[in-house]
């Protein structure tokens, strides 16, 4: 299990002390996420250690659908299927492909529909995992180092919007503050605030303390793949994780923020503890990420609950078919008190206006 280990979150904390002396003593709490998940070989998603599984036994931290059924990817496929005859093209661009698990699932669904399946992923020891996972694609799969000028065909991200670093504002008093992180007398993390003139999209109601997150990186993140799909034939991405509409984000009685941490299997709000050792996530404003599409030009094809999107592709009839195990696992993917309602998706397109699949049915643009 890899609930110890000392040399590790050393190397990294010596990192992060270094970088926040540098600065003068505090850091945005989005540059200390970033170091936290992405510091070349000592971040959480750029080390060694495992993450991706069923169990805590395994030294895992959390699992993802795909890991949960085959029948997640096979489903999916029939949405990325369509997407790619709608815009013409014959390339798969998966962010953040973790085991591989997805890609597989994808590849061997959509068979010739497929010519080239691009992985970008900022930890490079997954690439071991995910080559030896789909080492019956070889000949279609590439590994990216950054993004190519053009992309033309169609962008799969699963889980991977809320591992972007964040901004954190706190309501204090009245007074909005970025939250940060300073280092204490015992050279332990401790957050500090700033006044700042960062505000939620939204004013958010009454007098009481709030803390809330924007995702500037994550805006960043869309308008990036949109000017990227504009120099070439078009494409569509679709992307799936959990959050909210922004009504909902910003309510009221959300006032304690959406950051979340994962370490074996158990989930926790404290991100200064056991750094690079868990994952560090924060729900998704998919009202910002629309308007950050549409303001770059793409068009939203739709946004609904990952449950409504699946039994729209055919979830419930591939069900039918398999055994009653394989129908146990599958159900967490639409039960409402697992993934089916917490996660939602969203689709987006560059040229060409058509009705996606899987938005036929509970299609809730409008709540956006």
């Amino acid at each position: 299990m890899n609930t110890e280990h000392p040399s590790l979150t050393t190397a990294l904390n010596q990192r992060i002390q270094q970088v926040l002396a540098q600065a003068g003593g505090w850091m945005p709490f989005d540059q200390f996420m970033a170091l936290a998940l992405y510091e070349p070989g000592l971040g959480y998603y750029t080390n060694t250690l495992q993450k991706f599984g069923a169990m805590p036994a395994s030294g895992s931290d959390f699992v993802t659908a795909p890991l949960i059924s085959p029948l997640f990817g096979q489903t999916l496929a029939t949405q990325v299927g369509q997407a790619l005859k709608a815009t013409g093209t014959t390339e798969v661009f998966e962010f953040g492909a973790g085991t591989g698990a997805l890609a597989l699932q994808l590849l061997d669904t959509l068979g010739d529909q497929v010519q080239h399946y691009s992985i970008i992923d900022l930890s490079g020891t997954l690439r071991e995992r995910q080559a030896k996972t789909l080492a019956a694609h070889a000949h279609k799969v590439r590994w990216l180092q950054s993004w190519p000028e053009v992309m033309e065909g169609v962008v799969v991200g699963n889980e991977v919007l809320d591992a972007m670093p964040v901004k954190l504002l706190a309501r204090v008093d009245g007074v909005w503050h970025e939250r940060g992180v300073v280092a204490d007398a015992e050279q332990c993390f401790a957050w500090a605030d700033r006044p700042t003139e960062l505000r939620p999209p939204v004013d958010i109601e009454g007098e009481q303390d709030y803390l809330t997150e924007i995702h500037p990186q994550a805006e960043a993140f869309v308008a990036s793949l949109v000017e990227r799909m504009q120099a070439g034939r078009g494409g569509a991405a679709f992307f799936l994780d959990y959050g909210f509409p922004e009504a909902e984000y910003y309510h009221p009685q959300r006032h304690m923020g959406t950051v979340m941490c994962h370490h074996l299997h158990e989930a926790d709000d404290n991100p200064l503890d056991k750094v690079g050792l868990k994952d560090i996530t924060a729900h998704i404003n998919f009202t910002g990420i629309a308007v950050a599409a549409q303001n770059a030009g793409m068009d939203v094809l739709g946004y609904t609950s990952q449950a409504r999107f699946l039994l729209n592709l055919g979830l419930a009839q591939r069900m039918e078919q398999a055994s009653l195990a394989e129908r146990t696992q599958a159900a967490r993917l639409l039960n409402e008190h697992e993934m089916g309602e917490l996660f939602k998706v969203i689709g987006l397109a560059v040229g060409g206006d058509w009705l996606a699949q899987g938005f036929e049915a509970g299609d809730r643009s409008h709540r956006l």
